[in-house]
């Protein structure tokens, strides 16, 4: 199992201590500028509170919504509550764990098509490039995954999280184990994409909006790094080559089409087609 949810808060707070300098994660100044980027924060909602899920979905669906006075609609937050419900497609990016980042899309009514609305900055993530192939590797996925309404879970023990369903029909077909793969908060794990306890609130209402509004599942893209052609060259001798090629024809899909496609798995390989 890649992420170890634990109940006793104290063994959570020291793991925290020995990871805190790797969690800290200093922003550029490109990134601090732009509206859609949120590098992330505390929370002011109790997480041993068992309503942090429907204060944290009321406060982030609230077009009037407040924080400590501060209106969420200005910086650092940026927040536009009235698309709050609209479909939603989540792309994580782990680069090399100091520049991980997870990407909430959402759809415009009109065109029908995807479009970035924020880019939030992974606080941790454990292991490295390439795929989770076996329980306790340490390792974060990499492939295709999606969310639905029974993998939320509003009580977690790591503030709000959701289960991304690895292993999926891919990693079954080539016996790859371990299971409860999760974004949540708290900040710090093993194995799975750890938020802060605001950027998870976030995510949260938005998948938890989206599906309860008749979005069937939210998909959940893993990748290693951006699959640009530059990028892959750089990593032609990896063992993971030829997978990460296959990951590359999903991304290449989202980015002409600029809609998640329907992935489907076939002797061994993903396979895209039109949903």
């Amino acid at each position: 199992m890649l992420s170890i949810h634990v109940t006793r808060r104290v063994v959570f707070l020291v793991v925290l201590m020995v990871v805190s300098a790797v969690v800290v994660r200093p922003t550029t100044g490109e990134e601090e500028n732009s509206p859609s980027f949120f590098g992330g924060g505390l929370s002011d909602i109790n997480s041993f509170d068992d309503k942090r899920a429907e204060k944290a979905i009321a406060k982030w669906s609230d077009p009037e919504g407040e924080q400590d006075g501060e209106l969420l609609s200005g910086p650092p937050f940026h927040w536009d509550a009235s698309v709050v419900g609209r479909p939603v497609f989540l792309r994580v990016v782990k680069n090399d764990n100091r520049k991980g980042i997870l990407e909430a899309w959402l759809e415009d009514p009109s065109t029908k098509k995807f479009a970035l609305y924020k880019t939030y900055r992974i606080a941790f993530y454990s292991g490295g490039l390439g795929p989770k192939t076996e329980e306790a590797d340490l390792q974060a996925p990499e492939g295709f995954y999606f969310v639905t309404r029974s993998r939320l879970n509003p009580k977690s023990s790591y503030h709000l999280s959701m289960d991304i369903g690895y292993p999926n029909a891919f990693d079954q077909e080539l016996e790859r184990t371990g299971n409860l793969i999760m974004i949540h908060g708290n900040a710090v794990s093993l194995g799975c994409f750890a938020m802060t306890d605001c950027s998870i609130e976030q995510i949260y209402t938005l998948v938890h909006e989206a599906l309860r509004r008749g979005q069937g599942v939210v998909r959940v893209h893993c990748f290693p790094f951006p699959m640009t052609e530059e990028n892959l060259s750089e990593h032609a001798t990896s063992e993971h080559y030829p997978f990460w090629r296959n990951l590359k024809e999903g991304w290449d899909w989202f980015e002409t089409h600029r809609r998640p496609p329907n992935v489907e798995v076939e002797n061994g390989r993903y396979v895209f087609e039109e949903r």
